[in-house]
């Protein structure tokens, strides 16, 4: 800052505007903004067709997905694509609306600013506005019962409008309303809903309508060795976050073995570590062990005699997902293993294309 005046050092064909002109060319690039997704909405709204710079084709109505895909570098553009990720994290609907009322909203605001009235009193004016229509919108709302399934199942029609659900609509919100009312919890009189406890799998082939529901935990695995059963009745569940076999040292070491039988020695003793892992497990009840390291054959092949299911490679997310809902500890070490640890199921099976009896209770 010389003599009172600060000095700006801008890159070679930067333009630099200020007041007025300023915020004109901002209104001007949240409207355009706006304007982009102004005709996906209602139900003749269009789809638009994106094209990124890898050459992907998206083609939606989502005014989050058309936002979020769209590359934007104006700084007050990119307000309003905050505007829809907001609208799109808190309520999960609305995105396209609510890019569509602020960007009428400035407009308005823009005239008001022609007729000489300052940005403070017209954010004085919104505020006072938005907090009328708060209160008009709690008179218009009414209690929803969560017994009422027609209600909530239009209700589940109305937000998946538009997100390219049509070939599902009458599956989807059925699905989503069973989901819901299953992990709805009561809290003092009204019922909350953790979206945690809903896990959403994709899966390619089919389409949308052949969606559903699973009453459990969908795990993407297959399990460790073909011996295993395929589905195990009233499973005791040991959930391990530690490799089941042999690992590196963290430290550099060499064994000098000058005698063949040494090597035979070392090799019993990794084995004999392995088995007494095995023995562990095996003695604390558990059929059924989710392991979010690696399993060796040796243990697999310790499991399939023993008539244990055994997953390997388990998802750090899955791993706190099973612990979550069997009521068994992430347990790190089998040294203190018991009963205790353990989490229950009524069965846990891997699903195939042809029908699989139980290998543990003889149900088909």
């Amino acid at each position: 800052m010389i003599g009172g005046q600060p000095i700006l050092i801008l890159r070679e064909g930067t333009q630099r505007t200020k007041g007025r002109e300023a915020q004109s060319m901002n209104f001007t690039a949240s409207r355009a903004v706006a304007e982009s997704v102004r005709t996906t909405l209602g139900p003749k709204g269009m789809d638009k067709m994106l094209v990124d710079s890898m050459g992907d084709v998206v083609i939606t109505n989502d005014g989050a997905t058309i936002l979020k895909e769209m590359d934007i570098e104006h700084p007050a553009a990119k307000m309003m694509v905050e505007v829809a990720k907001t609208q799109d994290d808190e309520v999960g609907d609305g995105t396209t609306t609510a890019v569509i009322l602020a960007g009428e909203l400035l407009k308005n605001a823009e005239e008001l600013l022609d007729q000489d009235i300052h940005p403070t009193v017209i954010e004085k004016g919104y505020g006072l506005a938005a907090d009328k229509a708060i209160k008009i919108a709690e008179q218009l709302s009414r209690n929803v019962s969560i017994r009422d399934d027609d209600l909530l199942k239009k209700i589940a029609q109305t937000a998946l409008t538009g997100k390219g659900t049509d070939v599902g609509k009458e599956v989807l919100p059925q699905v989503v309303v069973e989901a819901v009312k299953k992990v709805a919890q009561k809290v003092n009189n009204k019922y909350k809903v953790d979206e945690e406890d809903i896990r959403i799998e994709k899966k390619v082939s089919g389409s949308v309508s052949d969606s559903e529901l699973v009453d459990g935990v969908v795990v993407d695995k297959e399990r460790a060795a073909e011996g295993m059963p395929r589905k195990v009745c009233d499973a005791r569940i040991l959930v391990y976050d530690q490799p089941l076999e042999l690992t590196k040292t963290k430290t550099d070491a060499k064994i000098k073995i000058k005698d063949p039988t040494q090597m035979k020695l070392f090799m019993e003793r990794d084995h004999e570590a392995l088995i007494e892992k095995a023995d562990k497990i095996l003695a604390s009840g558990a059929n059924v062990v989710f392991c979010q390291k690696g399993i060796d054959d040796l243990l697999q092949w310790h499991f399939s005699r023993n008539n244990v299911m055994a997953v390997e490679n388990v998802k750090r997310e899955d791993i706190e997902t099973i612990s979550k809902v069997t009521g068994a500890q992430v347990v790190s070490s089998l040294n203190d293993l018991s009963a205790a640890d353990l989490g229950n199921a009524g069965e846990v099976e891997e699903t195939i294309d042809i029908e699989s009896s139980c290998d543990t209770c003889g149900i088909d």
